[in-house]
């Protein structure tokens, strides 16, 4: 078994210890931990959250893990876990790696509903918190790298509704420290829970891809803690017999080595994309192009006036999900290269109020909109890590000015500062705590690897 691909998975989320995480990496990982608890509080404020924590209340027993915003209340831990994740995804806020996923709304809710789970004799501290959650993002990011699909924006499937479910299952194992069979068995048990179709999304189905990914590979690795079996070769490529391959073309899996105090993770060699405002990452390229050329209109009229542009030309990549002319919905907004471009226009800044019903509706909005052409030029790639947005707006007098962004402030090539993640986090967390809560959380996750009991971070949630 453990030369096969999925055995040296096994053997690596059953052997790998706290001190195989880098400076880096736990820096790195305490970022995205903090992001993605913000993005969850503000995410606990929307109705699709409200209709997943209604469905969850139906059916809550065991109630012992928390919920993001709701002082009190709590849910047995597999649906924390999923109505956490809804959270965590329900405005399209969360973070973005490459090969593209969303890696931290899958892992971080199941983890912080296991700590809660586990009896006082058995808490996890801090640190082997971190360890299980960088396993999860581990595991995702190897997996994204077996195909050359997946390093595009993608057509099928959800990343997060497959690796995402992956790396829950590796993550909930390695915090349960699970036997190298029994982690086996759960990476197995969760391919059958996997997968999720691109064309719910800009629906409010979407965020459900997310809660779905951290609750049911939470659930697959309890099942294999239990003795469930499955495939011992679900990542190996079988010809003819499909398992992971199922879900990506060109499908070329490698095993993952064991950790070594020379091993290098992931994250350390590839950072995160946070994003500055709640919509699909594609739409952070064309905003900082609008942005730019807004302020080369009003430097050239002396004030932004629309009244002035006959045509706004959108230069973007070929992606049809994110190619919505005139959305009607605050879920199609987030995913719609003109809106975002018109806003920012219209607005000259973007934030969780532009995705507001008044603000899709405004009649001077639809105007603009009516002004855009879309053009895809060969060389726009629909890969997050080569595309540009550029816009050029065409005067009634026949003058053309462009903007264009080849990497905005947050994409992985240009980082988020320290102060600019955390006036992101404390905009989204003030949503539902007051100041003093909101701060005690960054101490919190700022000494991670210090904290005796992580269930203490979920319990501040």
């Amino acid at each position: 078994l453990w030369e096969t691909v999925t055995g040296s998975f096994a053997s690596f989320i059953h052997a790998v210890q706290p001190e195989h995480l880098s400076e880096v990496v736990l820096h790195r990982s305490k970022r995205m931990i903090l992001d993605s608890i913000g993005v969850g509080l503000v995410g606990s404020t929307t109705h699709v959250f409200d209709i997943a924590l209604r469905y969850c209340q139906l059916y809550a027993s065991n109630a012992v893990s928390s919920v993001y915003g709701k002082k009190g209340l709590k849910l047995s831990p597999t649906l924390a876990a999923f109505v956490n994740g809804v959270a965590a995804h329900s405005m399209d806020f969360d973070d973005t790696w490459h090969p593209a996923t969303h890696p931290s709304g899958a892992v971080l809710p199941a983890l912080l509903a296991v700590a809660q789970m586990l009896p006082p004799s058995a808490k996890p501290n801090g640190l082997d918190f971190l360890l299980a959650f960088n396993v999860g993002i581990e595991v995702q990011g190897r997996l994204m790298h077996f195909s050359t699909e997946a390093h595009n924006i993608p057509k099928r499937f959800h990343p997060p509704s497959v690796v995402g479910t992956l790396g829950s299952a590796a993550a909930v194992a390695k915090l349960l420290s699970l036997t190298r069979t029994q982690c086996a068995n759960a990476l197995a048990i969760t391919a059958s829970l996997a997968g999720a179709p691109m064309a719910n999304a800009a629906t409010q189905a979407k965020p459900l891809h997310v809660g779905n990914a951290t609750r049911l590979g939470f659930e697959a690795a309890l099942l294999a803690a239990q003795g469930m079996e499955a495939s011992p070769l679900i990542l190996d490529d079988l010809p003819g017999c499909s398992g992971f391959s199922a879900f990506y073309d060109n499908y070329q899996p490698k095993p993952l080595p064991l950790p070594a105090n020379s091993h290098q993770f992931l994250l350390e060699k590839q950072d995160i994309a946070f994003k500055r405002f709640p919509a699909h990452l594609g739409m952070h390229w064309i905003v900082d192009a609008a942005l730019s050329v807004r302020n080369l209109l009003i430097n050239y009229a002396g004030s932004f006036s629309p009244a002035l542009i006959r045509t706004i030309l959108l230069r973007i990549p070929v992606s049809k999900y994110i190619n919505r002319p005139f959305p009607e919905s605050e879920h199609q907004a987030r995913h719609s290269f003109q809106f975002n471009a018109c806003t920012a226009l219209l607005d000259g800044k973007m934030g969780v109020h532009s995705f507001t019903d008044a603000s899709i509706h405004r009649q001077e909005l639809k105007e603009l909109l009516a002004k855009v052409l879309v053009e895809h030029p060969e060389d726009n790639i629909a890969n997050f890590d080569k595309m540009y947005g550029e816009i050029a707006l065409i005067l009634e007098n026949g003058d053309v000015l462009t903007g264009r962004c080849d990497t905005f402030y947050g994409h992985w090539r240009k980082p988020l500062s320290r102060d600019s993640l955390l006036k992101k986090f404390r905009s989204n967390a003030s949503h539902v705590f007051p100041e003093d809560k909101v701060e005690a959380i960054i101490t919190i996750v700022d000494n991670m690897e210090n904290l005796p009991d992580s269930s203490y971070l979920a319990s501040s949630l």
